[in-house]
């Protein structure tokens, strides 16, 4: 069993807290990705994990050991780098196998694993090939291939796939899932891009400021973001949010935005009740609106500024007072610029936050059940 467990990690370079009090748990076999900006503290961790830099106080469990200060050579882990870490006067063969070597494994089991590791990455007819032979993308599957032939319980990425242009890097993500899905190993992968993170994760770890904000299922984190930072960083087009305030009318909440009146779901009703006369955030995503080309009941009339045709959607820049906000459409949906259309929001689509702390507002649903 390879869980990994951090327990209330912190790690400081002089004045600045890099990991910032952080603890999770990736479950065995599990696929966890570390999501943030640069600087946010989430190759500090993966490093923290791995051995290469020392936490400052806290605790690093692998299975039911505790790795705290060991070293990297006695936690069970392979590692693939940003940049590939292979060495150049090396074979391909030999670059595969060298883990092996070091651990002074019988060259027949040498020869199985670097044979399979091979296969897995489709690499197997570059054996014979020393990398400055080889593209970007065929050295990366190298530097991959050479972490699993160990078959450690835990691998370790950090940002393997940003060296790759943009085709490379979507024909590769399909292949690490499905190569990860294989072998089974307890996996912490670190990116800062968040369709990788979506589309690989079991789970996502969003940080920022060395502090972890969201950890949770990708479908989660996307829909249900924790603040609203979570909702700005995660998706293409990221969340968009709108100026609204509280009203209460024959004993209801209501929110207000630009003269528009959106009646929160009955979950909510309660949670927002308590914000009558203050303001208040709307998230909404840019496929959860609804686009009308004629007026209808609950619809918004707003100017279009921009139209971006993107083949599968057409992406809409839209301004609702003063503020401007994305909206996916259909490519059918014919609009130009300054032309009026009218908008629908979701009720049950619409993340409520609150401006001052920037926390998405969470209906209490036990208090709503009846005994």
């Amino acid at each position: 069993m390879a869980e990994i467990r951090v327990e209330n990690a912190i790690k400081r370079f002089g004045k600045v807290t890099a990991v910032d009090d952080v603890s999770l748990t990736v479950n065995d076999q599990e696929f966890v990705v570390l999501l943030g900006p640069s600087g946010c503290g989430k190759t500090t961790l993966l490093r923290a994990i791995a051995g290469l830099g020392m936490v400052d106080s806290g605790r690093i469990m692998i299975g039911t050991r505790d790795v705290t200060y060991l070293p990297p050579k006695d936690r069970g882990i392979s590692m693939v780098f940003q940049s590939y870490a292979i060495f150049p006067h090396m074979k391909v063969y030999d670059n595969v196998a060298f883990g092996l070597q070091m651990k002074r494994a019988p060259k027949a089991e040498i020869e199985e694993r670097v044979q399979q590791a091979s296969k897995l990455l489709h690499i197997e007819e570059y054996l014979d090939r020393y990398p400055g032979q080889l593209s970007g993308g065929q050295r990366q599957r190298v530097a991959v291939a050479r972490a699993i032939a160990v078959r450690s319980e835990v691998l370790l990425m950090d940002e393997p796939l940003s060296n790759l242009d943009a085709l490379l890097r979507l024909e590769m993500r399909a292949e690490l899932k499905r190569l990860l899905a294989e072998i089974s190993a307890t996996t912490i992968y670190v990116t800062h891009d968040q369709i990788e993170a979506l589309s690989m994760g079991d789970r996502i770890a969003v940080m920022r400021n060395g502090k972890l904000l969201q950890f949770d299922s990708p479908m989660k984190v996307y829909d249900v973001p924790a603040d609203r930072f979570v909702g700005g960083f995660i998706g293409s087009p990221p969340m968009n949010f709108l100026e609204g305030q509280v009203q209460r009318q024959n004993g209801s909440a209501r929110v207000v935005v630009n003269d528009h009146v959106l009646t929160p779901t009955p979950e909510m009703a309660p949670v927002l009740a308590g914000y009558d006369g203050k303001p208040i955030v709307v998230g909404i995503r840019a496929e959860n609106m609804e686009a009308l080309a004629e007026p209808a009941p609950d619809a918004l009339r707003v100017k279009v500024l921009v139209v971006e045709p993107l083949g599968s959607q057409n992406l809409l820049t839209i301004q609702i007072g003063h503020n401007v906000i994305k909206v996916s459409t259909h490519p059918d949906f014919h609009v130009a610029p300054n032309q009026d259309i009218w908008i629908r929001f979701p009720i049950d689509k619409i993340r409520w936050i609150d401006r001052e702390t920037g926390k998405t507002l969470i209906p209490d649903l036990e208090k709503l059940v009846t005994p």
